[in-house]
Order: C-alpha cells, then structure tokens, then sequence
C-alpha cells in the first residue's frame, strides 16, 4: 500500500494530515510569517535609502593632514586652552 503514495497522492495526504494537527497553529504561523515580511520589506526600504547617503559620505576623500613634528609637540599640557 505505501508504493501507492507517490507524487499528487502523498503531497495531498500531507496537506490533510498537517490541517488535522496543525489547524490551532496555523494562525500564530501566518501572523509570525507577516510580521517577519514586514520587518524584511522595512530593512529592504532602509537599506535603499541610506545607500545613496552612504556613497556621498565615502565618494569624497577626506582632506590629508600633515604629520605632526615632534618638537611642535608639547606633553602633558593642553594647547587648545590657550589658543
């Protein structure tokens, strides 16, 4: 009997078998199902807006600084006081 459950046969047995036992969870599955969609389209939606933001900050080189001599620099004191 089991060589008779092939294809359309089984796939249908399965449907019925996961109706009888699963029905009370069913719902909660959909609702979890739709709430992960929802997050997933608004990091999709996220992710397309901050690309253009992103490629404007790392498109423009930042400006070059000199390296500081070691004689301009002083230790232990804080030079941007008295400036």
């Amino acid at each position: 009997m089991p060589a008779n459950l092939g294809g359309w046969t089984g796939l249908i047995l399965l449907l019925v078998v996961i109706l009888l036992f699963a029905a009370p969870k069913l719902p909660q599955l959909a609702r979890s199902l739709g709430q992960s969609m929802t997050i997933f389209k608004k990091e999709i939606k996220n992710k397309d807006e901050d690309a253009p933001a992103a490629a404007e900050t790392t498109s423009t080189p930042a400006p070059a600084q000199a390296p500081a001599s070691p004689s301009a620099s002083t230790e232990g004191t804080d030079s941007s006081a008295s400036k």
